[in-house]
């Protein structure tokens, strides 16, 4: 081979190794395009999956506002509406005795002209006086009342008269849970119409009557509650009436957080009756008792943890008759002293009685004098049924 085809041959092949190079080196950066390509595809899936999911929440709280209430400053409140609802219902009564006037609150029951307040509200009244927040007053008689539930029953004299009357709606008490928000609405120091707010502190209270029985059912609340409140409504965020402020827990005999009122299912039970008879007929047990717990309950060598302790019973009473035992002894647990030896109530009529307000509840809610109940007791460690008939409270 001549020298100039060696020549023209080594140039060949350096021009075909360097077209291989450029060609290696394009494919290497056509392969980290495509790398970098696939990158920014992922990066935009994601993106788009991040913007369905904006859209979906967008979407949600859009449904969300259309379905909850719209709060704007200067929108009423829940406790406003209310108020506007209720208003024209609730009243000051004003009382005449012989030794001044009393003032009070209470609301419209029925279409009739009833109004329900508290029994030491018109204790003792001669003359009595209806008023509403729109300035129409009427005078009134008394139809019923109740020291043992401390409440009462007016019903407006109209003189041929018809107003348009409103009565509030009764709620159930027993529906109530705590913390829940309430309103009160009456006349505290005689100022008309004045709205308080709170929650419901505590169900189940005792509160003893002017005879000195004991108000099952009682509702505590720390809504403020002064002079001129009782016999008002308490309401939930309905509108309805779960309780009639009846009193409160004060050293100064003005408010001082504690509240309570009278259960909305009381009233239903005891205000109709008032109506018709002007009184209410309770049965009656005829037991005295406390409240156990597992210490007590330990010391007596008993497997509860709560029950109501059987401490005296009436002789010649319902409870008596059907062979229900008081204590014999004393019995000291915790520092607080018991009278053991008799027997522990548990259940009546198959609902459970850890407290004396079970036990009362359940007789002023749900049973009538002369009717027969079961009561599951404990008696020398063993649970037994009694059937007690109920006689009449005394």
């Amino acid at each position: 081979m001549s020298k100039a085809a060696t020549i023209i041959a080594a140039l060949s092949m350096a021009v075909a190794l360097f077209l291989l190079l450029e060609v290696i080196t394009f494919q290497q950066q056509i392969e980290s395009v495509a790398s970098e390509l696939s990158k920014v595809r992922g990066q935009l899936d994601a993106l788009s999956k991040r913007l369905e999911t904006i859209d979906q929440s967008v979407r949600t709280l859009e449904s969300s506002e259309l379905q909850a209430p719209q709060v704007h400053v200067g929108a009423p409140s829940n406790i406003t509406l209310i108020y506007e609802k209720v208003k024209d219902s609730v009243v000051k009564i004003s009382v005449i005795s012989l030794v001044g006037e009393v003032v009070g609150s209470g609301f419209i029951y029925d279409s009739q002209g009833h109004v329900i307040t508290n029994n030491h509200v018109v204790e003792g009244g001669e003359r009595f006086y209806v008023y509403f927040l729109d300035g129409s007053a009427y005078e009134a008689s008394l139809v019923g009342r109740d020291p043992d539930s401390d409440l009462a029953v007016l019903r407006l004299v109209l003189g041929g008269k018809s107003p348009a009357l409103k009565p509030l709606k009764l709620g159930n008490s027993s529906e109530l849970r705590i913390g829940e928000q309430i309103i009160v609405i009456g006349n505290p120091f005689e100022l008309a119409g004045t709205v308080t707010t709170g929650i419901v502190s505590q169900k189940g209270r005792l509160l003893p009557s002017g005879r000195g029985y004991l108000i099952p059912s009682v509702i505590q609340i720390d809504a403020a509650i002064n002079p001129g409140n009782s016999g008002g409504p308490v309401l939930n965020l309905k509108g309805e009436v779960v309780g009639v402020a009846t009193a409160i827990e004060s050293v100064t005999g003005q408010f001082a957080g504690i509240g309570y009122a009278v259960s909305s299912n009381v009233v239903k039970r005891i205000v109709p009756a008032l109506i018709e008879n002007g009184r209410y007929r309770y049965s009656y047990l005829g037991i005295t008792g406390s409240e156990i717990n597992e210490l007590v309950a330990n010391a007596l060598g008993v497997d509860v943890k709560k029950g109501l302790l059987v401490e005296s019973v009436a002789s010649s009473g319902p409870a008596a008759r059907a062979g229900i035992k008081g204590g014999t002894r004393t019995l000291k647990v915790a520092g607080k002293s018991y009278l053991v030896g008799g027997d522990i109530i548990v259940g009546i009529d198959g609902t459970p009685v850890n407290s004396m307000d079970d036990l009362l509840t359940y007789l002023v809610e749900r049973t009538s004098p002369g009717d027969l109940i079961v009561l599951t007791i404990i008696r020398d460690g063993s649970r037994i049924d009694v059937p007690v008939t109920l006689g009449e409270r005394p």
